[in-house]
């Protein structure tokens, strides 16, 4: 298979919370050198290639690229190795939009829902956030801010709605996490968070909402700026 550079194989990054898992580690690092373009469209995808690439066995390779197809970023093809594939940005776009409602929806509820538990909750991981912050620490960053967006999730108390924003926020993944190379960004991400805290946090349920909408459309802009650097 033929790459454009070589890529190190997987490796665990310091992670707050939950472990990730070798297959998410791997699904992310496909999809980080698909994004950075070290994989180019078209670029078949075989098992075997791509396990002796990251250093890895063929399970979690299977795995990865299915979620990766479900994302956009592969196109999988029946009795035939994968292709990486790259979403149009009318595609991305789209989703960007309908991940903006998912997620304002949840971050309204919150403002009503969330118990007091769960609030403290929230400002706990909203204070980390503070933290890795001002350590420019964008590897855990990127990983606890999954974490404050599950948290919204849940918050809602609407199980239904959780489940539809976790699914397209899997397919968005590896887009929302390239945003954060952009210069800047981490300190932007933290202060649209802090928007957001504070309307749950005063019962706000129309101000979380558009906090949060306009947190994920930025989220987009930061990408697309991202794209038009690799």
């Amino acid at each position: 298979m033929k790459t454009s550079a070589p890529t190190p194989r997987v490796r665990k990054r310091r992670t707050v919370g939950r472990p990730v898992t070798r297959t998410e580690e791997l699904r992310l690092q496909i999809a980080d050198d698909i994004v950075r373009g070290r994989l180019a469209p078209g670029t078949a995808l075989e098992e075997v290639d791509i396990a002796k690439r990251y250093g890895v066995s063929r399970t979690p390779v299977r795995e990865a690229l299915r979620d990766l197809a479900a994302s956009g970023l592969v196109e999988a093809r029946p009795h035939r190795s994968a292709l990486v594939a790259q979403p149009s940005l009318d595609r991305l776009r789209g989703m960007f939009d309908v991940m903006a409602e998912l997620e304002a929806l949840c971050a309204g509820l919150c403002a009503v829902n969330m118990t007091p538990a769960e609030r403290a909750g929230l400002e706990s991981i909203h204070a980390e956030l503070a933290d890795l912050t001002r350590r420019g620490d964008e590897g855990s960053y990127t990983v606890l801010n999954e974490r404050f967006h599950t948290t919204l999730y849940a918050g809602s108390h609407n199980d239904y709605l959780t489940e539809l924003t976790l699914a397209t926020r899997a397919r968005l993944q590896p887009f929302r996490r390239a945003q954060f190379r952009t210069l800047g960004r981490l300190a932007r991400s933290y202060e649209e968070h802090d928007r957001v805290v504070t309307a749950i946090l005063r019962g706000d349920k129309a101000e979380a909402a558009q906090a949060m909408r306009s947190h994920i459309l930025t989220v987009e802009d930061a990408y697309e700026r991202y794209a038009e650097t690799v």
